[in-house]
């Protein structure tokens, strides 16, 4: 015999009910946040990476390595520079069109930001120098040991 239901809904029944409703939401929520940020990530390639397999033009990418030596020179604009970024197996070349980081020589590592071109070129929006952990400021590069520490004691 089939009875129906009479009164209120158990509180285990309750529980169980709100349980599987909020796994609903929160399962929701991250598939729309997924969804919303899948254009908006920046992955990490090396030369060998981006030559070997790139990425499809105008994804935006950050490119690391050590600009080549040789490889800089500057455009006719004179805020256009074109170098090379290589990891010691590959080759990728880059166009910046912007005010360089001072850290910025030949030789020195780089992080590009930006997307492939469609003539294998990386088109870099931003770039970001990168320094050895035997860097020193510009100001203090001529100074001796003891004189710089004794400006680090003044500057605090």
């Amino acid at each position: 015999m089939n009875q129906a239901v009479k009164g209120p809904i158990k509180a285990k029944h309750q529980r169980l009910v709100l349980l599987v409703v909020a796994l609903v939401v929160l399962v929701g929520a991250a598939l729309l946040a997924a969804w919303a940020l899948r254009n908006q990530a920046s992955y990490f390639y090396v030369p060998a990476e981006i030559v070997a397999k790139p990425p499809e033009p105008e994804r935006g990418v950050r490119l690391g390595g050590m600009v080549a030596r040789g490889s800089l020179r500057t455009e006719a604009d004179g805020v256009t520079i074109a170098f090379a970024v290589e990891d010691g197996k590959a080759r990728v070349p880059v166009r910046f069109r912007g005010i360089v980081p001072s850290l910025f020589v030949e030789g020195s590592g780089v992080v590009a930001e930006g997307h492939m071109g469609a003539d294998g070129t990386f088109v870099a929006d931003n770039l970001l120098a990168k320094h050895d952990e035997n860097y020193v400021p510009r100001e203090m590069k001529d100074m001796s040991r003891e004189q710089a520490e004794q400006v680090m004691r003044e500057t605090k």
